[in-house]
């Protein structure tokens, strides 16, 4: 018999579905399969960059940085193009160069070609949360839009822990032709958004209308981004995205795999399988934790995440003082259960404070700040990682994201004596 809380998060999912306008429905339609390709990938490149193609384990955390350097450089542009020529264009240039890219790192055998494929999935990166945030806002609005975010995030979260399932049982350090063959399905998996995008809904454009000039002024609206980085809230969020990821999303291509192999002692496939897990709470608890934080102060959702990932890579430390035992093998499935229950706190927090604090007409640019913010964590946390795992200073790795942690807790709190209650979640 159906447990009362399986019965409400059933109707809960139904409800938001019925809610959907048909242009939100397309658009959530494909996240699945997109992010299926990306998990035959994420927790895996790398241990390919590393074990299969033999570069240094430094050169390689370096090279994955160049992921998120690539994403910092377009993400300003991209947002000043979405709020003025619309975020569908900017989505699906976005597409293809992750196609591009994917094939290339791939294909790769030198560092260099490496290095260019990572740029090209790094501008999609870049791209996409300016531009998929404000097509979204365009679609979806008011209490709904905050439930699409949330739900979007488990969708996500769903499709890379089914294709990191699968790479883990597929890809093989031996069999080098088994991480080709996984990036070039991660390519193709890019090819279903850009045909919804060219198909039902190419009527969207994804551009809010611009106030007249004596409205937006009266309206106290900045519209550069100095103007936007000068608002002390703004500032506070910033680097309260900044340290949220080099954390925490800086972390899961470079620190987690790396510390995992290299410390922990564990194979490919657990590996593969800690981000099931993490899948798996996800997909399980943002329903209730949306719920649970509905009504409650965002700072103070943000506080309680970071005490969550504190606690989280405490227990990835402990792993290393049993490595190679089932002791460790459990320690690094139990930090990415962990770590993801302060993921879905982070969804039910941080994209509402960001775009309930964006006038419509400048989403794009006030996603693109958040965004280069998120960019900035992903240079530094897969370098800072290769440095010191390579140097054999695993202690000193967990050390340090656990003081990022309490200093991320602190932000939250900075952030939230100068925000409103409704961008807080209260008003």
């Amino acid at each position: 018999m159906p447990s009362p809380t399986s019965s409400r998060a059933r109707s809960g999912a139904l409800d938001f579905w019925s809610a959907l306008p048909r242009d939100g429905r397309w658009l959530l339609s494909t996240v699945v399969v997109q992010f299926f390709g990306r998990g035959l990938t994420l927790p895996f490149t790398i241990i390919y960059l590393h074990e299969v193609r033999g570069f240094p384990l430094a050169l390689s955390g370096t090279l994955m940085g160049l992921v998120a350097v690539a994403g910092l450089a377009v993400t300003g542009p991209a947002g000043w193009l979405v709020d003025r020529v619309g975020a569908r264009l900017v989505v699906l240039g976005g597409l293809a160069s992750a196609v591009a890219g994917c094939t290339v790192v791939g294909l790769a055998t030198t560092p260099l070609a490496a290095g260019v494929g990572l740029a090209l999935f790094g501008v999609q990166l870049g791209v996409s949360w300016p531009a998929v945030n404000a097509l979204v806002a365009t679609v979806v609005s008011g209490e709904l839009r905050q439930r699409y975010y949330g739900v979007s995030f488990a969708l996500l979260n769903l499709g890379i822990g089914v294709g990191g399932v699968v790479g883990g049982l597929v890809v093989d350090v031996e069999r080098p032709g088994t991480f080709v063959a996984a990036f070039l399905a991660n390519a193709a998996t890019f090819v279903a958004p850009a045909v919804v995008l060219l198909g039902p809904l190419r009527h969207l454009h994804g551009r809010a209308a611009r106030p007249a000039p004596d409205a937006a002024a009266a309206a106290g609206a900045p519209a550069g981004y100095l103007a936007i980085l000068r608002r002390p809230e703004v500032a506070w969020l910033t680097a309260l995205s900044l340290v949220a990821a080099f954390v925490g999303y800086g972390q899961m291509e470079g620190g987690f795999p790396a510390f995992a192999r290299q410390v922990s002692e564990v194979s490919t496939r657990v590996v593969g399988l800690a981000f099931v897990v993490n899948t798996c709470a996800i997909v399980l608890l943002q329903f209730w934790v949306m719920n649970r934080a509905r009504g409650r102060r965002r700072s103070r959702v943000l506080l309680v995440m970071a005490g969550i990932w504190a606690a989280a890579w405490g227990v990835l430390g402990l792993t290393g003082l049993v490595p190679g035992t089932v002791a460790a093998v459990a320690g690094v499935l139990v930090f990415h259960g962990v770590f993801g229950l302060g993921e879905t706190l982070l969804q039910a927090a941080l994209p509402a404070i960001v775009n309930d604090m964006a006038p419509d007409h400048l989403r794009g640019r006030y996603n693109a700040v958040n965004a280069a913010a998120f960019q900035g964590g992903t240079i530094l946390g897969p370098v800072a990682a290769g440095l010191l795992l390579q140097h054999g200073a695993g202690g000193a790795f967990v050390a340090v994201l656990v003081a990022c942690c309490v200093a991320l807790g602190a932000t939250a709190l900075a952030l939230e004596r100068r925000v409103g209650d409704a961008v807080n979640g209260v008003g």
